[in-house]
């Protein structure tokens, strides 16, 4: 509701303080605390990561210049540097992390109607990580390569709604397929994943858990045909076949049949090959499942690029996980946000609006759906010109 309150405060109500409030009690976050609660620390990271600041400092700077406001913005008394450096060093992550999965939730119901561009019963999920470099002398504990840091952000997407779902934060040096051990995927739903994960173990036990994959195939495998289907050349189908494997090791480790397709986007003349343990639906939407797993793609650059967890704000573990894990629920928010007020906007735009009027006092409704954006040009005859 309006009532004269600034835009950040409006934003934050779509963020319940009273399930934020259970995640401090489980971690016992605000202990020992007399003035900076983990609320408040909250806020001064989502701050943060809305106006894209570059350090602490930067953040103190920013809202100590608006002190007068900080109470209507939630705020209980001013923000320090070294007070926050402190609260991202020692604050456990994870009570940022169970609200993060707490507005996931919340958003994923309202994404529930969102259209993958073509007919699929299922829940399609899409699951890969992304690399953020460290430097190894600051960040000691994450290693990754010799003279090299890093952290991965293992994420597994919603394709409705490009919603993430699960999240596993790791050092550079965990191998990606290790992570599939740890999903918990709905069965009878699809997951999309890339070469990369190609482990017929681990596809196997996706497969015996009544979960369906697409991945795509690596160039050399040892199989057999056992029967070829009728293929769809006007879609792109070239082939589509039950195959089973031959190798010695792949047929202990898969030892069931096994479907592979193979298409040709007629855009670019590249041919991609596709296994997947679904026999029921048709190639194209095979082919249709493995392109929509560029949305995760999307996500991570969307999240590189429009908040922050390029630079971090502490050298910790826990100061690293406790940033990454508040712009994924800032990146959620923004996505309530637009399906609450029905916002045709982009998560860009409304972002990139909210950004420069966080203080200001009007409608969060009236500023997000204005018809035009347009600079406004001072028509005063009044005003000098300095070309004259």
């Amino acid at each position: 509701m309006y009532q004269g309150r600034v835009i950040f405060a409006q934003l934050m109500d779509y963020a319940p303080s009273f399930h934020f409030q259970r995640c401090i009690e489980r971690y016992q976050g605000n202990k020992w605390v007399q003035t900076f609660s983990c609320w408040n620390q909250f806020l001064s990271m989502v701050f943060a990561q809305l106006t894209f600041r570059h350090s602490l400092r930067d953040i103190e700077a920013c809202l100590g210049s608006q002190s007068t406001k900080l109470y209507h913005m939630g705020f209980h008394g001013q923000v320090s540097k070294s007070t926050l450096a402190d609260a991202n060093n020692n604050r456990d992550y994870r009570i940022y992390q169970d609200f993060a999965y707490y507005l996931i939730d919340i958003a994923r119901p309202l994404y529930a109607d969102e259209s993958l561009g073509f007919d699929l019963e299922q829940t399609a999920y899409a699951f890969d990580s992304s690399t953020i470099d460290l430097c190894l002398s600051l960040f000691p504990w994450a290693k990754f390569r010799r003279t090299k840091g890093a952290v991965k952000m293992h994420t597994l997407l919603d394709l409705q709604g490009s919603i993430p779902v699960f999240i596993e934060i790791t050092v550079g040096s965990v191998h990606d397929v290790n992570i599939l051990d740890h999903l918990v995927v709905d069965p009878g739903s699809f997951i999309v994943i890339d070469r990369g994960y190609l482990d017929f173990k681990r596809l196997y036990i996706l497969s015996q858990n009544a979960v369906y994959f697409v991945i795509r195939a690596k160039k050399r495998f040892k199989f057999r045909r056992v029967y070829s289907h009728e293929v769809d050349w006007a879609n792109g189908i070239i082939l589509d076949q039950t195959i089973a494997l031959t190798g010695r090791e792949t047929a202990r480790k898969y030892p069931q049949h096994i479907r592979r397709v193979r298409y040709e986007d007629f855009e670019t003349g590249k041919r991609y090959e596709f296994l997947t343990n679904n026999f029921c639906v048709s190639a194209t939407t095979v082919a249709d499942l493995y392109r929509n797993r560029w949305q995760i793609e999307l996500f991570f650059k969307w999240i590189k690029q429009h908040l922050r967890i390029k630079s971090f704000y502490g050298t910790s573990e826990n100061a690293v996980k406790t940033q990454i894990w508040i712009a994924v629920a800032t990146y959620v928010l923004v996505a309530i946000v637009k399906k609450r007020l029905k916002l045709d906007l982009s998560l860009y735009t409304i972002l990139q609006i909210i950004s420069v009027n966080l203080f200001e006092k009007v409608s969060l409704l009236q500023l997000l759906t204005k018809s035009d954006y347009k600079m406004i040009i001072n028509d005063n005859p009044n005003q000098l010109s300095l070309l004259d």
